[in-house]
């Protein structure tokens, strides 16, 4: 078999998977997005005003970045997660592991739709936020790479979601008590300037916090971390995260057991 035609199969079956149940995938996050902005931007932030320690910026607008990385990584880690689980569960899986196609073929495969989904969400997302606040880019570049490392990292945990879950539940487990949690006090809706000292600290514990804050910086051009590090996270992150998933797949983790 040749292994790129195998990775577009792969890659084309997951992309489809997610265009063709757009209702789910795709049309929640604009909804609940617009939520956001009706409830936080225009009725609260409407009283905040502008944003302590951003210069400039009212609350909606520190908002945007926020709001567009928590639908990115929910959306890129939750696609991984149910897809290769749905995969296992369907007994679909053992089929693709005893074709010739290689670990990285696998992996790669199942990433794509990961990626696909958020980039496509966070582009719903931004188009959305333009009924609320007009948007002026600082970084195109940094924007657009931010969110495509920041869906493959996720993707790259969903997937291990997925290898070790054995039932529909621990599809959800890690997402609820877990990713969401650190999700929401990963600075989305508010600045640790704003914090005790003692809470900053523990905020900065967070390493979502980084990834908000390099987004945040590519996007508006501020930023209360220095954004480097936020990008040397990620990078070190997603590097080794992708070590450790093809070694799962390659030893068939959750596969062959």
């Amino acid at each position: 078999m040749n292994n790129l035609q195998a990775l577009r199969t792969l890659a084309y079956a997951n992309v489809r998977r997610i265009l063709r149940i757009w209702i789910q995938t795709i049309l929640p996050p604009a909804i609940t997005t617009a939520l956001y902005f009706l409830i936080f931007g225009s009725l609260i932030g409407s009283r905040i005003g502008n944003m302590p320690g951003y210069e400039g910026l009212s609350y909606i607008e520190f908002m945007v970045p926020g709001l567009i990385m928590l639908s990115v990584i929910t959306n890129s880690y939750a696609n991984v997660a149910s897809a290769f689980f749905g995969t296992k569960f369907q007994k679909s899986i053992e089929e693709i592991i005893v074709s010739p196609m290689p670990a990285w073929v696998i992996l790669i495969g199942f990433l794509t739709g990961g990626i696909a989904r958020g980039v496509i969400v966070g582009i719903v997302v931004v188009l959305t936020s333009l009924f609320f606040v007009d948007i002026s880019i600082n970084n195109y570049f940094l924007t657009c790479f931010s969110i495509i490392i920041t869906s493959l990292l996720f993707s790259l945990l969903g997937l291990m979601n997925g290898i070790y879950a054995r039932n529909f539940d621990d599809v959800s487990i890690v997402p609820t008590f877990v990713l969401t949690p650190l999700i929401y006090l990963g600075g989305i809706f508010y600045s640790i300037n704003i914090l005790s000292p003692e809470w900053q600290i523990v905020s900065q514990l967070n390493p979502i916090l980084y990834i908000v804050n390099f987004f945040r910086y590519a996007m508006l051009g501020q930023s209360e971390i220095e954004p480097m590090f936020g990008f040397s996270l990620i990078v070190l992150f997603t590097l080794i995260f992708s070590g450790i998933s093809y070694y799962l797949i390659l030893k068939g983790t959750g596969i062959k057991e």
